[in-house]
């Protein structure tokens, strides 16, 4: 490489401010790194920057395609352009690139399937040699992808983020502006609206961001914070394309749970911590909770009712899903599920019965060669590191299952134990049941079903009541609470059938976690 670098130009001063992945970029091709990979889905947006990138250091942007072969960037907008003949050929346009006297970015998009020819990579790895003593960047726009071996040492990668609030910013407000004289059209004009649009949009592309608000305006005519669902509606897609995660329609909240007045207070506490004023002040994204304790007892309603308490979409990981059967599958399924997650922050990450998929790691590992252990290695880094907002809940019946380098803390915030209602919570319980289907609670011997209920666990309690009405309507007549005394009575609660594992769960959790009611 020369001893001398490039130099901005006095143009850097007007051009429009560039994406801080366009400025590392920038950067290396200053310091004439011949060779870089950028991972984006978004070339429009990638180009944009490159384009501004290139007037500051008085380049020319080049772009190769297979449809198009090698043209210059403002031309490739026609789409009847076409390069010169014979550079659609991945191994020719390497050889015209070397031809390049001029200052230059040469961007190559989808060149990354080309890798698996020789003639390719050795064409990538003769160009960057001789690249080093001119003033020539190549660029290899595509989506994530592993880099073959020959070429680690001479591509450099850079990630290029989704965009980040500003960027949002500027679209809401490019979209006022075209919408300002149109009167059937609103735009969020007040922060706490505007915020909360920006806020739902973080993990989308700039286009999928730009659709989704387009989408809205047309549909609603107007975009504020009432139309955020509509925005999380782009991140369900998002989800459902990958098949890792499940995408949860919420419509419980924390007055739907009976009981757990701790576990509500402490989220309801840790809301503001996503908000502006808990990052000027100072204080991180919260990580997250792991509730265990009693099957039935509320710990998967909780897990829905936060997402609905900080009005975030709810993404839920089944670690089942998890583990496949090819050498090291296990292990890519994780990081791509982990990765998604970011990619749609701030959300609501469910890993549901995490002590089913981790359960094994206490055993020797042999039965599946490690692949629990290494999954186990990634989602525990993953949560130690991870600073995007990702509010991770994880549920457990058995957390005796788990190792402890899960437990500690800087993986969650706190650790709940459910337990079984006590009478207080099994009545509101019981009253929130009959409302839901549409019973006055206040007709019924409430002082009977909570003494009759002594041992029920939630999901008990809400059989019974359920159990009742088929009762009634059965004998064509309205529910009685007789009815739900009877059903209670055929019942044999879990606290009975598994009265030494509650034992030994409440045991382990006296002194390690804390009450949840």
């Amino acid at each position: 490489m020369s001893d001398t670098t490039e130099q901005p130009t006095e143009a850097a001063s007007t051009a429009m401010p560039l994406a801080e992945a366009a400025e590392e970029i920038e950067l290396l091709i200053r310091a004439r790194y011949p060779l870089l990979a950028v991972l984006s889905h978004e070339e429009e947006r990638v180009m944009s920057n490159l384009s501004v990138v290139a007037d500051r250091l008085e380049k020319s942007l080049f772009e190769w395609s297979i449809t198009k072969g090698l043209v210059r960037h403002r031309t490739a907008m026609s789409a009847k352009t076409e390069g010169k003949r014979g550079t659609k050929d991945p191994v020719v346009v390497l050889r015209e690139i070397m031809d390049i006297t001029e200052p230059a970015i040469v961007v190559l998009k989808d060149f990354q399937p080309f890798f698996k020819e020789a003639a390719v990579k050795r064409g990538l790895r003769d160009l960057a040699h001789a690249l080093r003593f001119t003033y020539v960047t190549v660029i290899i726009l595509a989506p994530p992808f592993s880099v073959p071996l020959e070429l680690e040492k001479d591509l450099n990668l850079v990630d290029f983020p989704l965009p980040n609030r500003d960027e949002l910013e500027d679209l809401l407000h490019r979209i006022e502006i075209e919408v300002e004289e149109s009167p059937e059209f609103e735009v969020a004009r007040s922060e706490n609206q505007r915020r909360a649009l920006l806020d739902a949009a973080l993990g989308l592309t700039l286009s999928e961001a730009e659709n989704v608000f387009a989408k809205t305006l047309v549909k609603h005519g107007r975009l504020t914070s009432e139309e955020v669902p509509s925005v999380f509606g782009e991140k369900r897609q998002i989800v459902r394309k990958t098949g890792l995660l499940e995408y949860v329609d919420v419509a419980e909240k924390l007055d739907d749970i009976g009981g757990l007045d701790h576990l509500k207070h402490w989220l309801t506490q840790r809301r503001i911590a996503f908000t502006e004023q808990a990052r000027e002040f100072g204080l991180p994204s919260p990580k997250g909770v792991l509730l265990m304790g009693v099957q039935g007892c509320g710990k998967s309603l909780s897990a829905k009712a936060v997402a609905a308490l900080y009005n975030m979409p709810l993404l839920r990981l089944d670690m089942g899903t998890i583990f496949g059967s090819f050498v090291g599958e296990s292990e890519s399924q994780i990081r791509k599920a982990l990765s998604l997650a970011q990619s749609v922050s701030p959300c609501v990450l469910w890993i549901d019965e995490i002590d089913k998929g981790l359960g094994g790691l206490k055993g020797t590992g042999s039965s599946d060669s490690g692949t629990t252990q290494r999954v186990f290695g990634t989602l525990v880094t993953w949560m130690q590191e991870n600073r995007r907002p990702v509010f991770v809940v994880a549920t457990a019946n058995n957390i005796q299952l788990l190792p402890p380098e899960l437990l500690r803390k800087g993986r969650f915030d706190e650790i709940f134990f459910v337990d079984l209602p006590k009478p207080q919570a099994r009545r509101v319980i019981f009253e929130i049941h009959l409302r839901h289907h549409g019973r006055d609670p206040s007709t019924f011997h409430m002082n009977s079903l909570v003494e009759l209920s002594d041992g029920f666990s939630g999901a008990e309690i809400e059989a019974a009541v359920i159990a009742g009405l088929f009762r009634a309507l059965y004998e064509d007549r309205e529910l009685e609470t007789g009815d739900v005394i009877a059903s209670l009575k055929e019942t044999f609660p879990l606290s009975n059938t598994m009265s030494e594992e509650i034992k030994s769960i409440r045991d382990w959790a006296n002194g390690r976690a804390r009450a949840a009611e």
